[in-house]
C-alpha cells in the first residue's frame, strides 16, 4: 500500500467516524428533547458504563 493510499484511507475513516458522531449525537438530543431521557441520566449512565470492567460488559450483554 502506497502512502497517498494510506491518506485517503484514513481520511475516509475520520469522516465516517464524523459522520457516526453527528448520527449519535443527533439521536440523543431528539431523545432528550422528547423527554425520553434527560441529559443528567444520560451523562450518569455513561460515566456508569464507562467506568465497567470488560467482565461486567460481557455479563450486560449475556442478559440482553
Amino acid at each position: 500500500m502506497n502512502k497517498v493510499d494510506l491518506i485517503a484511507q484514513i481520511s475516509d475513516l475520520k469522516d465516517t467516524d464524523y459522520r457516526n458522531t453527528l448520527a449519535i449525537a443527533t439521536l440523543i438530543e431528539l431523545l432528550i428533547e422528547k423527554n425520553i431521557f434527560t441529559r443528567k441520566e444520560f451523562a450518569k449512565k455513561s460515566y456508569h458504563i464507562d467506568n465497567m470492567t470488560l467482565e461486567e460488559l460481557k455479563k450486560t450483554r449475556a442478559h440482553i
